[in-house]
């Protein structure tokens, strides 16, 4: 056989479609899920690391440093596998969810403690004498400021947890990657891996010019 017809099968590739395309859907589905409330988390864990009760404070660096020791898949086979000898059985999307979530949640929590680190004191210092509260400043006056330095990897890192959402195949949640190894084997075609590959990079190559794009811009703006 020839590599088109090994690797390139149009036949094989239109005849599974249909599943790489309920795959992608799940794809986007969790990765959107898991960026939503990553970001949340990850910035109030930040917040929690940069302005509460000491003991607060190191539950928050322990939380962020463990998590980041981790690699996501030793995290997701924890919470799929483990959880269930303590009682609390998860289906493969809430599991899925919940450990890309907390990797995302920490990650992010480094990121916009950067960004807001950034802000000169001040700023905070400032809007203090004038009376404003804590989350009034922190809403109106430097987290606007901070978005500036947390968006561009704040992006890259959107674009990590996508391609992370791979790994929950491994929980056998019928995501892209998931689907594509069954059509694989449904049709001893390794055509739907290729079709899988083309479709992350359809939906993730715009994310990446937009971090190179972004970075760019910081850049520049610091040089002024």
């Amino acid at each position: 056989m020839s590599f088109v017809e090994v690797f390139l099968n149009w036949e094989v590739l239109r005849a599974s479609l249909p599943m790489l395309l309920r795959g992608i859907g799940n794809t986007v589905l969790l990765g959107a899920s898991t960026i939503v409330l990553g970001t949340l988390l990850g910035t109030a864990v930040c917040l929690v690391r940069l302005h509460a009760w000491a003991p607060l404070r190191l539950l928050a660096v322990l939380y962020v440093d463990v998590v980041r020791a981790l690699p996501a898949l030793v995290l997701l086979i924890l919470v799929y596998f483990a959880l269930p000898f303590a009682g609390l059985v998860l289906d493969p999307f809430p599991a899925a969810l919940l450990a890309l979530t907390l990797a995302m949640g920490a990650y992010t929590a480094e990121v916009v403690r950067a960004g807001i680190e950034a802000v000169p004191r001040g700023q905070s210092e400032a809007a203090s004498a004038l009376g404003l509260g804590f989350w009034t400043t922190m809403g109106r006056v430097v987290l606007p400021q901070a978005l500036r330095v947390v968006i561009p990897p704040h992006v890259s890192n959107c674009v990590s947890v996508v391609k992370d959402t791979a790994l929950a195949t491994v929980v056998t949640m019928p995501e892209l990657m998931r689907q594509a190894q069954d059509a694989q084997a449904l049709f001893a075609n390794p055509t739907p891996l290729i079709g899988a590959a083309a479709l992350y990079v359809a939906m993730l190559w715009p994310l990446v010019r937009l971090t190179a794009w972004l970075e760019r811009r910081r850049a520049q703006a610091l040089l002024r």
